[in-house]
C-alpha cells in the first residue's frame, strides 16, 4: 500500500515536467513572444526604450510583471481545480476519457506540426481592460485578462495540460499541474522584465525561428497525446522508479 502511494506521487513527475515545458512553449508561441516587451512596458507605465536603457524602469516593470504572473496564475489554478473535479466526476469512464483526450491532443499536435491547420486556434480573443497600465493592481487585472483572452491561441498546449489534470481525477494533483504550467509561462515574463537588454538578441532569434518552435511544440503535443492514448504514462512512471529508486521516497 505504501509503495502504491509512492508510485502515485512519482507518477506525477512526468506530467509535471511536461507541464513546465508546455508553459515555456506557450511563452514562445507566436501570439505571446512578440508582444512581451511592449506589454511589460505598458504594465509598468514606461516605454520600451526606458525598459531597455534604465535599471529603475526595469525594477518598476519587475513588480508589474510579478503581479501579472499572479493574475494569470489565478486563472490557471482555477482551471486546474475545475478540470480535476470534472475528471473525478468522470472517474467511472476513465477508460474512455483518457484515450479520447489523447486523440484530441494528437490532433492539436498535428495542427502545430503543420499537417493541417485548425483556423479557430490561430486567433486570440483579447479582453478589453481599459487603461490599467502603470499600477500593480492593473497588472494583476491584465494577468487575468491575458489568461482568459489568449486562451484560444494557447488552446492546444493549455488543453493538453488540462487533459492531464482531468485524467488525474484528483483536485490537488490537477491543480499542481496547472501551477507548474503557470510557472513555466510566468517565469520567462519575469526574466524579460529583469534582463531585457541581455535577452533582446535571444528573443529576436526565437522570433526568426518561430516555425521550428511551433513544430517542436507540435511534436511534444503529439507524443503526449500518444502516451495518453496508449496508457504509457503509467509505464513511464514504473520505469522512473526502477531507474531512480530514490523517487519512491516522495510522498
Amino acid at each position: 500500500m505504501f509503495e502504491n502511494l509512492s508510485l502515485l506521487d512519482a507518477s506525477l513527475l512526468p506530467a509535471m515536467a511536461i507541464a513546465l515545458m508546455a508553459g515555456l512553449l506557450s511563452f514562445l508561441s507566436p501570439c505571446v513572444l512578440p508582444i512581451v516587451p511592449p506589454y511589460l512596458a505598458y504594465m509598468g507605465g514606461v516605454s520600451v526604450t526606458e525598459l531597455d536603457q534604465t535599471a529603475t524602469a526595469r525594477r518598476r516593470v519587475m513588480l508589474a510583471a510579478l503581479m501579472f504572473v499572479l493574475g494569470l496564475s489565478t486563472v490557471f489554478l482555477l482551471l486546474g481545480m475545475a478540470f480535476s473535479t470534472l475528471g473525478r466526476a468522470l472517474l467511472q469512464w476513465q477508460g474512455w476519457f483518457v484515450p479520447i483526450a489523447g486523440i484530441v491532443v494528437m490532433i492539436f499536435g498535428a495542427h502545430f506540426i503543420g499537417v493541417f491547420r485548425l483556423r479557430f486556434l490561430d486567433r486570440e480573443a483579447r479582453v478589453a481592460t481599459g487603461d490599467t497600465g502603470g499600477t500593480a493592481f492593473g497588472a494583476y487585472i491584465l494577468g487575468l485578462a491575458f489568461a482568459f483572452g489568449w486562451t484560444p491561441c494557447l488552446g492546444p498546449i493549455l488543453g493538453t495540460i488540462l487533459g492531464l489534470a482531468a485524467s488525474e481525477g484528483d483536485v490537488a494533483r490537477g491543480t499542481v499541474l496547472l501551477a507548474v504550467y503557470a510557472l513555466g509561462l510566468g517565469l520567462p515574463f519575469l526574466a524579460v522584465a529583469a534582463f531585457f537588454p541581455r535577452l533582446k538578441r535571444p528573443m529576436a532569434w526565437m522570433k526568426r525561428h518561430m516555425d521550428r518552435i511551433e513544430r517542436t511544440s507540435g511534436l511534444l503535443l503529439w507524443t503526449v497525446g500518444l502516451m495518453m492514448l496508449t496508457g504509457q504514462f503509467s509505464a513511464f512512471s514504473f520505469w522512473l522508479l526502477e531507474r531512480f529508486p530514490a523517487l519512491g521516497a516522495i510522498g
